[in-house]
């Protein structure tokens, strides 16, 4: 089944050559069915790679899902043409009186400055409060994570000595979760960040439980009970070459970065990145579709609130 997404958007072309079946908006609105209300609120500031990155893997599935896309307002884009943001993004002002069946929140590239420090922190207080009581199961991704998880949970981050970067072996912990049906007890994934959260800090909430953690990475996902709340350290979504792009654009800064782990062949950048990540990406965002959105979400948008109440009763 096909996601439905604007005939004109730039991840349309890269999609379909790929054989994802996405769908215009004209041809889905001749289909008489219910399909999926997801937002994803792009705080990367590459939005137009994120955009595919994470279409790519929605598209993978056989449910049919509108796609919404927000930006920030408080933030003024620099990497990404305005005509695009115009066109294709809308902010939360806008949808503020929606209900969404799914919400994915990115990570951002604002690990350094302390939560209250960036310039769209109250927005996205005021996005991750509306999530709560509008949207059935939110995916939050990377830095979002550690924001959600320190809002919702007082759960702190931690300044890492060095830069995590590269693919890591990671534990499945719940294998009766649904988000793992079909994974193997182990999967690979991308980290790339400054910052952790700490297993003994999850552990001391009740609402909360580790999915799957990383001897070298740490924590890799965490989610609230009655799974209304993903967690994601790392980057399933990220494509072959994320993390290679990152690594040659902090060399050209003089950053010195180190060199991604477990993602060249012998370690050496000047190799093709191996991807071995993408089977469990692929699994991961359709049992999310599937089991945590589409099997649970009512019928009516509008109950979402009522019904999420009940769950937590």
């Amino acid at each position: 089944m096909p996601i439905k997404i604007p005939a004109d958007l730039p991840a349309r072309a890269a999609l379909e050559s790929e054989n994802i079946f996405v769908m215009t908006e004209d041809r889905a609105v001749r289909q008489d069915i219910r399909p999926l209300e997801i937002a994803i609120v792009n705080l990367m500031p590459t939005k137009i790679a994120t955009e595919t990155q994470l279409l790519r893997l929605l598209g993978n599935s056989p449910l049919q899902v509108n796609i919404t896309l927000l930006r920030t307002a408080a933030h003024e884009s620099k990497n990404t043409p305005l005509r695009h943001l115009e066109r294709f993004y809308k902010t939360f002002s806008e949808i503020r009186h929606r209900s969404f069946d799914g919400m994915i929140v990115t990570g951002a590239p604002v690990e350094h400055l302390p939560f209250e420090d960036v310039d769209y922190w109250q927005e996205l207080l005021e996005i991750m409060a509306y999530a709560d009581g509008h949207v059935y199961s939110t995916l939050y991704l990377c830095w979002a994570a550690q924001a959600a998880l320190y809002y919702f949970y007082g759960v702190p981050k931690y300044l890492l000595p060095a830069k995590i970067s590269g693919i890591f072996c990671h534990e499945v912990l719940f294998p009766e979760c649904r988000l793992f049906r079909g994974f193997d007890d182990e999967f690979l994934a991308p980290h790339s960040r400054h910052t952790e959260v700490r297993a003994e800090d999850v552990l001391k909430k009740s609402r909360l439980r580790i999915l799957a953690e990383s001897g070298e990475a740490g924590l890799a996902l965490v989610e609230s009970v009655d799974h209304t709340q993903v967690f994601m350290t790392g980057h399933l979504e990220y494509d072959r070459g994320t993390l290679d792009a990152e690594y040659r654009r902090d060399m050209g800064k003089g950053l010195n970065p180190p060199v991604p782990r477990h993602y060249y062949r012998d370690d050496n950048p000047d190799t093709m990145p191996l991807m071995t990540w993408r089977a469990h990406a692929h699994l991961f965002y359709s049992n999310w579709l599937n089991y945590y959105v589409y099997q649970e979400t009512p019928f009516s948008l509008t109950s979402i609130a009522g019904d999420r109440e009940a769950r937590t009763e």
